[in-house]
């Protein structure tokens, strides 16, 4: 393919990044500035220059987002990018494992934990241990798992993570450790791996196994890694021991959508690979190819605000276009209704709700939104929130398939061995222990020596399922469908609602149709799950409104999008509004929400709702939009007021004692003796009250405070 093709076929921004052939490259890529279509002509480019595509590796976050790359660079090289190394973290590390677990003291065979998994085991453990005391409060299974899990990639201890996240749990730090020793040692003991140990064990081999290094850093000879600025440090470690014998690595990323702190992702990566390698070339993608100029100026100006480390300003082609709107209602009930007649106003004007979106900062911000969507029957599908993989209906299926898989999966066992009658947990353990000292008793559980009448019977049904489930390894299709028959009487034993979860796991029955393997398809699934049934069934989402979580519809773009709670205490959070870099991540959260919009952004906030917040604390934000939308010249969108007529509540502010100072809800300020807060209510000219972190809320007047806006 000639240089000519790829030069007619991007901008020169673009193109200069994709013909950069060796050393380290930072490419900063604005919202909708074609990264997507940029890399996939670099690894065009790389193998037209005679590259061998077993060279290049492709690293992304989403399956999804590698496969699509490469069919892009397959389609323009007539398919011959076959070889391409393409996926996640987590799927090389599992391939890479796989092939040198041996020397980290694991079988090749070993399992993966899901978040789930991950849970249970600390909740067994924990009773195990004894730890808990009645008298005592013990952080939830849950939030265990986060510490642990935090811990694992902030490479920190848990001292230090309990210190900077739950100051409250300190106390119990000792026996936290003892329970993330027990932890430890049961997973290698029943070689399994969580999502944490994948990139931890991969770093681990890096760094102490030398001949492994060279190996890889020789295979892949240009390492391609996307979204970097949702790296963590492990990862980062990971792509620096990956290039460190030829340097021949693209970044491609955007500080400012930045967006994943709490799965421990480090925007400072970005300005930390400069430093890693001073003679990187640096090159700027600005030129918009999603949004019209009236978004992109809003957008724009909402992330000047912030602290980026590399300054943009997106631009477009695309000059004419409505404004942005921000909406102003009452309630959150008229908030709801003022969206779904928006939505019926596209409708009308010939935009399917295919190409709609409704965006909120937390899962639960939509629950009125839904009720009135169902009132007005609109159909939709929601992103975010409870993850598909973890519903109890998927979890029993797919625990058939991985005991046969790995007879190890102590978790899975005591699964399916719950469902059968007269076995409780005791005798599940005295089963799995018997299993243990012979793998072939898999297959004959009812000759377990302790097997009574009843339960010799039960057992012996079980072991014909998983039998003939290990003869169809090689017909994934077959062999769910086999766990599927077995699991079904079960199945309506235990949910009311059966016959919608019986649609879903036919859902994963006509997954498997791609695969030739079982083991391919279960760690397929388990590395790279749908978010929702909509992910997995293209007919449900082709008209429906999509609903969605911001950090969930990253990536993706619509024609119009509705942001809802705009507003302090909803987004940013009030956790966000106390913690400086936690407001300036929620910033981001906004920036990203905003550039999804392609032809219309409608942004809603109802001024007289109070926030739900899960903290022991809530902020009355009552006259105040979002202070992320605030500071935006007014010039830049439209304001649409459905309250009743108020004063747009950019304009609801009090002027300070001084003459000089201006307080508004939601500015955060610090006290000489408070310390830091936020103010929650402005009451007249002389008196405001102020959420303070150390001691509530507190009544103010100004004549006689030193008060600091920060």
């Amino acid at each position: 393919m000639a240089y000519e093709l790829f030069k007619n076929s991007l901008n020169p921004s673009q193109l200069e990044a994709v013909v950069h052939m060796d050393g380290p490259l930072l490419v900063i890529a604005g919202a909708g500035s074609g990264k997507t279509r940029t890399i996939a002509y670099r690894v065009a480019y790389l193998i037209e220059k005679g590259i061998s595509p077993y060279n290049i590796l492709l690293l992304t976050f989403t399956k999804r987002a590698a496969s699509e790359m490469l069919d892009r660079a397959s389609s323009l090289l007539n398919r011959r990018c076959k070889e391409v190394e393409g996926g996640t973290f987590h799927s090389l590390a599992y391939k890479i494992l796989r092939q040198y677990a041996p020397l980290l003291g694991f079988r090749r065979d070993f399992s993966v934990l899901d978040r789930q998994d991950m849970e249970d085991i600390v909740h067994s453990l924990l009773d195990e241990l004894r730890l808990k005391e009645e008298k005592v409060r013990f952080p939830k299974k849950s939030t265990i798992s986060n510490i642990i899990s935090k811990a694992s990639n902030l490479q920190k201890g848990i001292d230090q993570v309990l210190d900077l996240e739950y100051p409250h749990f300190a106390h119990l730090s000792e026996r936290l450790k003892k329970l993330t020793r027990a932890y430890e040692e049961y997973k290698r003991k029943n070689h399994l791996m969580d999502y944490d140990d994948l990139l931890k064990f991969m770093l681990k081999l890096l760094e102490e196994f030398s001949d492994i290094r060279g190996i890889l850093s020789d295979r892949f000879r240009y390492v391609l890694v996307d979204e970097y600025q949702d790296t963590n440090r492990i990862q980062a470690k990971i792509v620096q021991y990956l290039a460190y014998s030829h340097r021949n690595i693209m970044v491609v990323g955007d500080d400012a959508q930045s967006i994943y702190s709490f799965r421990g992702a480090d925007y400072r990566n970005m300005a930390d690979f400069i430093r890693v390698f001073p003679d990187a070339k640096i090159i700027k993608l600005e030129q918009n190819y999603r949004s019209t100029q009236p978004i992109l100026n809003f957008t724009n100006a909402l992330i000047n605000q912030s602290k980026e480390s590399f300054t943009k300003c997106l631009y477009t082609k695309r000059s004419n276009g409505r404004f942005p709107k921000l909406i102003e209602t009452h309630t959150e009930a008229e908030q709801a209704m003022a969206v779904c007649r928006d939505i019926q106003q596209y409708l009308s004007e010939g935009i399917p709700l295919r190409e709609m979106a409704v965006l909120f900062r937390a899962a639960y911000h939509s629950f009125e939104l839904e009720v009135e969507l169902a009132k007005e029957g609109i159909p939709y599908v929601k992103y975010g929130g409870f993850k598909f993989l973890e519903s109890a209906h998927i979890k029993d299926l797919l625990s058939y398939l991985r005991v046969v898989i790995n007879v190890n999966d102590i978790m899975s066992w005591r699964r399916i061995l719950n469902f059968l009658k007269q076995i409780g947990p005791v005798k599940s353990q005295k089963i799995i222990d018997w299993i243990k000292m012979d793998e072939q008793n898999i297959y004959q559980l009812d000759r377990w020596p302790e097997a009574k009448k009843g339960e010799s019977g039960h057992l012996k049904e079980l072991s014909n399922t998983l039998k003939k489930i290990r003869e169809n390894m090689g017909n994934p299709q077959k062999a769910i469908k086999i766990a599927f028959s077995y699991y079904m009487q079960f199945l309506e034993q235990r949910f009311d609602d059966y016959p919608k979860r019986k649609k879903e796991l036919e859902q994963i029955i006509s997954m498997a149709s791609r695969y030739n393997n079982l083991k391919s398809f279960v760690e397929d699934l388990i590395l790279s799950p749908p978010s929702s049934t909509a992910d997995m069934d293209p007919d449900l989402r082709k008209e429906s409104l999509v609903l969605s979580t911001v950090h969930s519809a990253k990536g993706l773009e619509w024609s119009v999008v509705f942001i809802i709670w705009a507003m302090d205490g909803y987004f940013p959070s009030t956790k966000a509004l106390l913690n400086e870099q936690e407001y300036e991540e929620e910033r981001r959260l906004m920036y990203v929400a905003c550039t999804r919009a392609r032809d219309e952004l409608r942004i809603y906030f109802p001024s007289d709702e109070w926030p739900r917040a899960s903290n022991s604390f809530s902020i009355h934000s009552g006259d105040t939009m979002s202070s992320f939308i605030s500071p935006i010249p007014t010039e830049l969108y439209e304001y649409i007021d459905l309250s009743g007529g108020k004063i747009p509540v950019s304009h609801k502010i009090t002027v300070g004692i001084d003459g000089s100072k201006i307080w508004k809800i939601g500015d955060r300020v610090m006290h000489p003796a408070f310390g830091r807060g936020v103010i929650s209510k402005v009451i007249d000219e002389d008196r405001i009250e102020v959420f303070f972190k150390s001691v509530g809320v507190k009544l103010l007047h100004l004549s006689y405070t030193q008060l600091q806006k920060i």
